[in-house]
């Protein structure tokens, strides 16, 4: 008995000692949350913005999802000189949606995208046709995804924010439409490996190979995208957006990630399998970053994200029973902090998740207890290439 409690200590001080300076980290991107950038609101148009912005829209058999995301982008005003809406040969009556848009609103074009070059991924290349196609008198470009809900004056927030801050791109966190159990509990469990891996919406302060970016609103000056010669840099990346960002960081453009929650909805996947396999295969941004910052990043989550709870519930029969060890109690203290940051930041983050459509909201409040299956996920995408992604097949690409 007494070689199991000397050999369970001596684990347990190991993972202290592994968890103490993740838990500093984590504390040192978290403290800096109040200071963040505010979220941001609509905002009317001033005369001087008259068509200064080009909205790309890339698509592929988005039908099901489009409607509003057209709703949404004809409310907008002035400011938007076109809307172009590259669509690769979609299937579905996505090009039907778009021609009936453009009836009543003729700042929508349609167009297609040349076939796919063997060294691009489909969303970077559609973006980047759109670009060369956009018009040359817009300032800014917007490139947004089909499955958003943009919301009234978010175009002029974004160019208000960018001209009075000195940005050179914007991308935005918006608000997660949740519907579904399943995404309810795994949704929020996700969203969180990015805030503990690079803080909350609205840093501004990190490095150009730690800034983070949502393609599915992402709004750059023009003249940015000329220096960088558009998506080229992106071409090969299933993370395009946060690649273009950090390569624009680093040539010295200002960049931010702020929070859009009421200026953009989202609708993103349809339960927890589709959450798991489409969202989850991206978010170790392996084509974004090195593999000691990749790895780097899952330990800290497995530190301070993964084993939490699983240690909480292993040692909490000690600690009511008195038979806890000094070190049994550290490391219960010590992750038993680590659950209640998880449980206060939950609260964080309910502003961005909308819950309204849903009768089983209350499971939200639940989703710290799928932050094991998060880490896992995080796991096996940085272990693997997505062989597939949008209906698109892209087996093994060359150079890989």
């Amino acid at each position: 008995m007494k070689i199991i409690l000397v050999s369970r200590d001596a684990l347990l001080l190991g993972l202290l000692l592994a968890q103490l300076p993740a838990i500093a980290i984590l504390l040192s991107r978290l403290l800096r949350g109040p200071g963040r950038y505010p979220p941001l609101l609509p905002k009317a148009p001033t005369p001087e913005q008259l068509g200064t912005v080009s909205i790309v829209v890339p698509t592929l058999n988005e039908a099901e999802r489009l409607t509003p995301c057209l709703v949404g982008l004809s409310r907008q005003s002035y400011e938007v000189r076109e809307i172009l809406v590259v669509d690769s040969h979609s299937s579905d009556s996505t090009p039907a949606l778009v021609k009936a848009a453009q009836q009543a609103d003729p700042r929508f074009r349609l167009m297609n995208d040349d076939p796919l070059p063997s060294d691009w991924v489909g969303r970077p290349w559609a973006l980047h046709h759109g670009f060369l196609s956009s018009a040359e008198k817009s300032d800014w470009v917007l490139g947004i995804d089909a499955d958003t809900q943009p919301q009234p004056g978010l175009v002029a927030s974004l160019l208000a924010t960018a001209l009075d801050e000195g940005y050179d791109l914007i991308s935005l966190a918006p608000q997660f439409l949740l519907k579904y159990p399943g995404e309810l509990l795994l949704h929020p469990a996700l969203l969180m490996t990015l805030v503990y891996r690079f803080g909350p919406a609205g840093e501004t302060e990190n490095r150009p190979e730690r800034v983070m970016a949502n393609g599915q609103c992402f709004f750059c000056r023009r003249s940015q995208l000329v220096q960088i010669g558009g998506y080229t840099v992106a071409r090969r990346s299933f993370c395009d957006d946060v690649t273009l960002v950090r390569a624009i960081a680093a040539q010295g453009g200002r960049v931010a990630f702020l929070d859009g929650a009421n200026v953009l909805k989202v609708r993103m996947y349809e339960g927890a399998a589709e959450t798991w396999r489409e969202w989850g295969r991206s978010l170790d941004l392996k084509d974004a970053a090195s593999p000691s910052q990749i790895w780097g990043d899952w330990l800290l989550l497995l530190a301070v994200q993964g084993l939490p709870i699983p240690i909480v519930l292993l040692l909490l029969s000690h600690v009511l029973g008195g038979t806890a060890t000094l070190t049994t109690l550290a490391a219960f203290s010590l992750n038993l902090l680590l659950v209640l940051i998880r449980i206060g930041l939950n609260f964080a983050i309910a502003p961005s998740c909308d819950r309204t459509q849903s009768n089983s909201a209350w499971l939200f409040w639940l989703s710290p207890l799928a932050d094991p299956i998060a880490v896992l996920r995080i796991f096996l995408s940085s272990i693997q290439t997505p062989k597939q992604w949008r209906g698109r097949n892209y087996g093994v690409r060359s150079g890989e």
